[in-house]
């Protein structure tokens, strides 16, 4: 009888791990420093700017430097990751962010060098070695994930750009406050080394990890997820030309673009010009500009959250992979609109209370990292997210720069909140008139 319980109990199906929750975990984690790097300076501008005697023109160059190097190499960042699997580039990318970081701590030591000269080298270095981040994560997710499961996987990674304000936020402007404003770069720069340690420990590919079994790994394989690692030597399914040109003209692909574009000009406002608009324009401390940026930030952190959730529940109810992301992209740009009422507006809590919700609606809508997973071909996801995210990050250099010669032309911020919020109908417009049927993409 003993001997039959054996068997039954061996018999019995397995029950499948859930390694792929922490996998995500994870990957939030280092998005969110990944997003706090690029902040740092948005929050110790303030100081840095009267320290340094840097004028609006020069901030706005200074903090479109990230954006000119990410976009650059966006598309020699998805091929790497293609070419020699997410763990070593990406790990790479981590050390290399974080050192670059921790240099900027030491502008102005060094007599004969050009302070915004080297403000912005440093800066665009920092954004050459972020590059690969979000690609990666892109195919991170399509390899550990079910399509039925990337939505809200991919709204979770991509939420973190408002939780790194939440996080960090009130820990830069106190640092500002207590140690100045050098010491936001030592702090974050030493973070992210650490990261880069654990990064390599934690994430490998799924059949290879401790962690998951074969009943999760059949999840995730029945739910058509992909490989995460490099391309064996002589194989030819990767970069070429060809397939580059296929993924810039496709029509499809090209309102994604434009509407990850115009998205992303709220992210960059956010974690450029906003701790600034609150300082400069509202009257704030360092202190309060901390805390108030913080609230957005939650807020856009908790619509990030509901947009992957609402996308997923819709796609899980009807199969239909257009209207489950589309909906949340129009409801959410919808709420976004409300930043243009800030011009209008002379309360402080009222603005903040209209960002929170305009930030609300930006994180509900932004599910581009899903749809690219929806996408991109199988065979270089890489390559395809590298593809989305250099036009979606030109906006890393547009507005800083726009932002900063409307505030010097007409010492007012409303130009530019008005500049953004039109933004929020050219998404709706590229969704609605040009992306059509989102359907995985097949190619020759």
């Amino acid at each position: 009888m003993s001997h039959s319980l054996t068997e039954a109990a061996s018999a019995a199906p397995t029950k499948p791990t859930h390694a792929r929750y922490w996998l995500i975990a994870f990957l939030f984690i280092i998005t969110t420093i990944n997003y706090a790097d690029r902040s740092t300076f948005s929050i110790a501008g303030s100081a840095a700017s009267e320290a340094l005697g840097l004028s609006p023109v020069q901030m706005g160059f200074i903090l479109s430097a990230f954006g000119w190097a990410y976009v650059a190499a966006q598309i020699p960042g998805g091929a790497l990751l293609d070419r020699f699997g997410v763990k070593r580039v990406y790990v790479g990318a981590i050390a290399l962010w974080s050192i670059f970081t921790a240099m900027q701590g030491f502008v102005g030591f060094v007599g004969g060098l050009s302070i915004v000269g080297s403000l912005f080298v440093l800066r665009f270095l920092v954004g050459l070695a972020e590059a690969p981040s979000f690609p990666g994560n892109a195919r991170i997710v399509a390899a550990w994930f079910p399509a039925a499961e990337r939505g809200t996987a991919s709204a979770i990674f991509n939420s973190a750009q408002y939780f790194a304000l939440v996080a960090f936020a009130p820990l830069m402007s106190w640092l500002v406050h207590e140690h100045g404003w050098r010491s936001v770069f030592y702090v974050m720069g030493a973070l992210g080394v650490v990261a880069a340690f654990v990064f390599a420990k934690f994430i490998r590919s799924p059949e290879t990890h401790p962690m998951v079994n074969a009943a999760e790994l059949a999840i995730m394989k029945d739910g058509g997820a992909v490989s995460m690692e490099a391309k064996a030597k002589g194989d030819k399914t990767g970069f070429n030309l060809t397939r580059l040109k296929f993924l810039l003209t496709n029509r499809m692909l090209i309102g994604i673009y434009i509407a990850q574009y115009c998205i992303n000009v709220l992210t960059y406002f956010f974690v450029t010009w906003f701790p600034i608009y609150l300082v400069k324009e509202r009257g704030l401390n360092i202190m309060q500009a901390g805390f108030a940026a913080a609230a957005p930030a939650l807020c856009g952190f908790i619509g990030g959250l509901v947009g992957g959730f609402l996308s997923d529940y819709l796609l899980k109810k009807s199969g239909n992979v257009s209207r489950s992301r589309k909906i949340p992209i129009f409801v959410g740009m919808t709420l976004a609109l409300s930043i243009i009422a800030c011009a209008y507006v002379e309360a402080e809590w009222l603005v903040i209370v209209l960002m929170a919700v305009a930030f609300f609606g930006k994180g509900v809508a932004s599910l581009g990292w899903a749809v690219v997973s929806d996408v991109a071909p199988r065979e270089y996801i890489g390559l395809a997210g590298g593809v989305f995210n250099m036009f979606g990050n030109t906006a890393g250099i547009v507005t800083p720069i726009v932002i900063g010669y409307i505030v010097a032309v007409t010492g007012s911020f409303d130009g530019a909140l008005l500049y953004v919020g039109i933004h929020c109908v050219i998404t709706m417009l590229a969704f609605g008139l040009i992306t059509g049927k989102i359907e995985r993409l097949k190619i020759d």
